[in-house]
């Protein structure tokens, strides 16, 4: 027997979040805005609050910038160069000689709470997994342990025509989910049933 259906509203943090490919080139990131992101990623939380998460943040026109950019797949490069920022997450999976068994899921929680913090604050967050991360770890110099998860560019969105037709295509497509009918089991022993899958959203 499927449970009761019902609707229901998101935040609008969560219902108006995006990953945009298209950037404002022009516009820069102060302390102030970047300190927020990472405090916001600080604050996430983790298992037995061991935070096992690191970051290298490198803003647009400059040299660390440059060399972040060099590590990513051409794909990503074709447009993440205008974002204004540039973060790596990187995951602590080892410690002490100990393996840190949900290290990139609780990385995720806080690469989230940054993402969420970007929107807070006017602007979007793309996360890339398009990554050399051998590469990554070698420019950083990352020691034992430490492994580079994504590269997060965060900016402040563009008109999608600044795009290549195939980018800009993908830009204006419908946000998609899978319905909850295909991603939820059960709920209380019993099948899921949901009024409103909602598995489009505008982009």
């Amino acid at each position: 027997m499927a449970l009761q259906t019902y609707r229901a509203d998101l935040h609008p943090l969560l219902e108006e979040r995006a990953s945009p490919r298209s950037y404002d080139a022009t516009h820069s990131l102060d302390d102030e805005h970047l300190g927020a992101l990472l405090e916001a990623a600080r604050w996430a939380p983790s298992s037995m609050n061991r935070q096992p998460w690191r970051f290298v943040a490198a803003r647009r026109g400059t040299l660390a910038h440059d060399t972040l950019m060099a590590t990513l797949m051409p794909g990503n490069q074709a447009w993440a160069g205008d974002a204004s920022l540039l973060v790596v997450a990187i995951a602590e999976r080892e410690r002490d000689g100990h393996r840190i068994g949900t290290a990139d899921y609780d990385l995720g929680l806080a690469v989230a709470q940054m993402t969420l913090q970007a929107h807070a604050m006017g602007l979007h967050a793309h996360q890339m997994g398009g990554l050399d991360a051998a590469a990554l770890a070698d420019v950083l110099g990352l020691g034992p342990g430490l492994s580079p998860v994504v590269v997060v560019a965060v900016g402040r969105r563009d008109h999608p025509d600044r795009l290549p037709d195939e980018l800009r295509a993908r830009e204006t497509a419908p946000r998609r989910r899978r319905p909850l009918s295909d991603l939820v089991l059960a709920v209380d022993g019993r099948e899921w049933r949901h009024a409103d899958d909602r598995d489009a959203r505008a982009a």
